[in-house]
């Protein structure tokens, strides 16, 4: 044998060996090899929290070159801590890592360690590819890379909070409410806004915000910054979609980690057929979401190109923020008197049916959006499948269910029976003067809003009386359950209909397209709507109370906007006292998030009692 193949063996039969001890010193040290692991995990998610905060500090104040320099010092270490978590996995976990994490995750990963660069290799002078050697030694890629894995730890560590059996209600609530202290603070840094704002004020705006409300103390034309108008274009996405929404999606994605109780909750969140389906509900979720604010944004721009006196970049910046506003049924608007401004509303009637189509589809809510894509996919798999000549899949006799059936029956009953009533209440008074084509678009447009967007064209305030009594209808309806919208829903609207036909009807139950409302949804829609009337009424007392001075009539409006998060005004929201307007925030936050999931949050699960009690009657009229 040549002295070289000598070499190879000897080299091979060492690095076999070393493969062995490894393998024995890793099964004998498991137990600490995973304590290390998790204090590992812990580190990396309190590093992930403090990336994101040196990016809020560098960005929200001006900072000296010595201030500048610590900041980068701590994102230096953050970074060690990432790559010394991820090296620890390669070496001692790797096959559980290559088990349970996916592709984009590894993505990450690789990207992170090449930051790492740097630090080991000086720049050469003269780089074989230019380009690669720009990118990988720019501040850019080094944030990019460390945000990326921040982002993906922070969902993880989120998500593993879930397996606790953390009550979904006060989950969900806890959520919000972490964004909301996050959005103050974020609104009251010194680049948000271009004259400072009161601790109330961001409370409010951000409360608002997240709940998808649209109330402003302040004119958040004049007085929020580019940045500002960032910060609050992001608390209304996430209010819209819902922080689990977000936070699911990266750690299930891009990590692929979920206990069993994860994806069960999630599954039921979400109303995914089952857990196989839950990723793809997601992405289409987000998809559906990002095409549809895209397109409005298309269409918002060219309806409005050349007639706003801004410049192409102010033009593209109100597109985008109003499609997303609208489609989140927010109500928030960039533009100076908002949806008023006469250059809309005396040279544009193409941007009010737009808005109105997008603040229906986001109304109708995201059971209904994955039953139509359910229902899609069937009759795509089963053209596929003859195309195909292969033996089709069962027909499904109902692709829709009852309750998408419902939804789209009220709602758009509703939508219709607003946009008559407006037009003959307000023909001779607030529609004075215009077209036909023009009150259409007016009517349509005052229906679709007060159900939860809040926008206004035409000032409320100058409705007769019987519009405004009209329009506090249709905000304490709202739109669908699981959606952008507010007040008690459609659904629960419909379900009281249905029971008092029973009743009328002397039925014993409660029937909509042949099939039976089951009796948990009666209760729980009457119990939705004693909520409602209860808290409206204790808000309303509340506010009359703190605010003696101003109209009465006008502070039952700005109760009712806030409670059931629809956000438009009669003008007295600017004029409130800080103790209202933390009143109204409490108002928004429990009509965003609903009463009665956290009073059962709160309540917990009880069992009923095994004894059976003899019923009886109550006296009723």
């Amino acid at each position: 044998m040549s002295k070289p193949a000598t070499i190879i063996n000897l080299v091979r039969k060492r690095l076999a060996h070393a493969a062995l001890e490894f393998n024995r010193f890793t099964h004998r040290s498991m137990g600490a090899i995973r304590t290390g692991s998790a204090i590992l995990s812990v580190l990396a998610f309190i590093a992930s929290v403090g990336f994101i905060a040196c990016v809020i500090i560098h960005t929200g104040y001006d900072h000296t070159p010595e201030e500048k320099a610590g900041l980068w010092r701590v994102i230096r270490i953050i970074e060690g801590i990432f790559a010394l978590r991820v090296l620890y996995e390669l070496i001692f976990r790797f096959r559980h890592t290559v088990n349970t994490s996916r592709p984009f995750k590894w993505v990450v990963d690789i990207a992170l360690l090449t930051t790492l660069l740097p630090w080991m290799y000086p720049r050469s002078e003269h780089p074989w590819i230019p380009a690669l050697d720009t990118l990988l030694y720019s501040n850019y890629f080094l944030l990019s890379a460390i945000g990326a894995y921040a982002g993906v730890t922070f969902c993880y560590g989120v998500m593993q909070s879930v397996g606790k059996r953390t009550n979904p209600s006060l989950l969900l609530s806890g959520s919000f409410l972490v964004f909301i202290f996050i959005g103050t603070l974020l609104l009251m840094l010194p680049k948000s806004t271009y004259t400072g704002i009161s601790f109330a004020d961001a409370l409010f705006v951000s409360t608002s915000a997240v709940c998808i409300t649209g109330l402003t103390p302040v004119d958040i034309s004049v007085t929020l910054t580019p940045m500002g108008n960032i910060i609050l274009a992001i608390l209304v996405q996430i209010g819209a979609l819902g922080v689990m929404t977000f936070t699911s999606f990266f750690a299930l994605f891009f990590s692929g980690g979920a206990s069993i109780y994860n994806q069960l909750l999630l599954r039921d969140m979400f109303y995914s057929k089952s857990m196989n389906a839950l990723v793809p509900t997601l992405l289409y979720i987000l998809a559906f979401t990002i095409t549809v604010e895209l397109a409005g944004a298309v269409a918002i721009y060219l309806s409005v190109e050349g007639t706003l006196g801004a410049s192409a970049d102010e033009e593209i910046c109100f597109a985008l923020f109003h499609s997303l506003s609208s489609f989140c049924n927010a109500g928030f608007s960039i533009l100076p008197d908002g949806m008023s401004n006469p250059l809309l509303l005396y040279g544009n009637t193409s941007i009010y049916w737009i808005t109105t189509v997008l603040i229906i589809a986001g109304a109708i809510g995201f059971p209904i959006l994955v039953n139509f894509k359910d229902a899609v996919f069937n009759r795509a798999r089963r053209l596929r499948d003859r195309l195909r000549n292969r033996e089709c899949e069962m027909k499904n006799v109902h692709p829709y269910d009852m309750n998408t059936k419902i939804v789209l029956t009220t709602f758009f009953a509703l939508f219709v029976i607003g946009t008559a009533a407006f037009w003959l209440l307000e023909n001779n008074n607030s529609l004075a003067g215009m077209s036909v084509f023009e009150k259409l678009t007016q009517s349509a447009f005052n229906s679709a809003t007060p159900r939860s967007a809040g926008f206004s064209s035409i000032q409320p305030s100058g409705f007769l009386n019987v519009t405004i009594f009209m329009l506090l209808v249709l905000m304490w309806i709202g739109g669908a359950s699981q959606s952008t919208a507010g007040g008690i829903k459609v659904n629960t609207f419909a379900a009281i209909l249905l029971n008092l036909r029973a009743i009328i009807t002397g039925k014993s139950k409660a029937v909509a397209f042949r099939r039976t409302v089951s009796v948990f949804s009666i209760r729980r829609a009457n119990a939705v709507v004693a909520l409602s009337i209860l808290s409206y009424v204790f808000y309303s007392i509340t506010l009359l109370l703190l605010e003696p001075g101003l109209p009465t009539r006008d502070l039952l409006f700005e109760s009712c906007s806030a409670l059931f998060t629809v956000g438009s005004s009669l003008g007295v929201t600017s004029s409130l006292s800080d103790s209202s307007l933390i009143l109204l925030s409490t108002a928004m936050f429990l009509g965003r998030v609903g009463i009665i999931s956290l009073l059962v949050g709160l309540a917990g699960r009880r069992h009923d009692s095994t004894a059976a009690f003899p019923s009886d009657s109550i006296i009723i009229n």
